[in-house]
Formats: structure tokens, C-alpha cells, sequence
């Protein structure tokens, strides 16, 4: 039982070192793709959206 809790640990801690040094580490914010363009029509669709204080206002378009 000892020989196989041994090789258990053994072999997990070569996963992870293998594992790290396979993959580049990326630090800070990673990149992302372009922002998806507003289905036509968007406008009329929020024209009745009443703007709050500091003129922005809030519009919830669903597409399928």
C-alpha cells in the first residue's frame, strides 16, 4: 500500500510539472474577440428607453 501511495504522488507531481512547463504562461488580461455588431433596426427598438441622470439609458435586444 505504501509502494502504490508513493507512486500515486510520484507520478502526480511530474503530471504538474510537465503540465506547467508545457503551456506558456500568460499574466494580465488575455486577448478577446471583436465586440458583436447591434442587429439593424437597433434604434427604433430602444427609442422609448427613458434615459436616467447622466443621459444613458438601458436597452435589452434578444435575437435568435
Amino acid at each position: 500500500m505504501a509502494v502504490w501511495l508513493v507512486l500515486v504522488a510520484a507520478a502526480g507531481g511530474l503530471t504538474l510539472w510537465w503540465q506547467d512547463s508545457a503551456e506558456p504562461q500568460r499574466h494580465g488580461w488575455q486577448e478577446s474577440g471583436p465586440t458583436a455588431p447591434l442587429p439593424e433596426g437597433w434604434q427604433s427598438a430602444c427609442a422609448d428607453a427613458t434615459p436616467d441622470e447622466k443621459g444613458r439609458a438601458l436597452c435589452f435586444i434578444r435575437t435568435r
